[in-house]
């Protein structure tokens, strides 16, 4: 099995990928099903003294695929955002883009 962080710095992560989703959103991130969702199955698959729940381990295992999910999709936004096209530019910007110049058509019509 791969080795996974501890299941606070999961949780942590998860909650800081929540409070991303939801700063555009203008509303707090604790206010949303999805935090109180994350809490309550932390919780509910916490070890105890009395038992010891396989669950754990796997609630620990989709926790992480979930975290880096959260993470690449918001990533993959970024990215886009930067690097997308801004539409068809002018043969001078995309010279002066790559180093060149275009060159002057005689007569001064260029």
């Amino acid at each position: 099995m791969a080795v996974l962080g501890s299941p606070l710095r999961i949780l942590r992560g998860l909650l800081r990928e929540l409070r991303h989703a939801n700063g555009r959103a203008g509303r707090p991130y604790r206010d949303t099903p999805a935090y109180r969702h994350i809490l309550a199955a932390f919780r509910a698959h916490r070890v105890t003294s009395e038992k010891l729940c396989r669950a754990q381990q796997e609630l620990h295992f989709q926790a992480a695929t979930y975290l880096c999910l959260l993470r690449s999709v918001r990533e993959h936004a970024a990215l886009h955002q930067e690097y997308h096209g801004k539409g068809e530019r002018s043969p001078e910007e995309v010279a002066g883009l790559v180093g060149f110049r275009l060159p002057q058509q005689p007569g001064g019509k260029g």
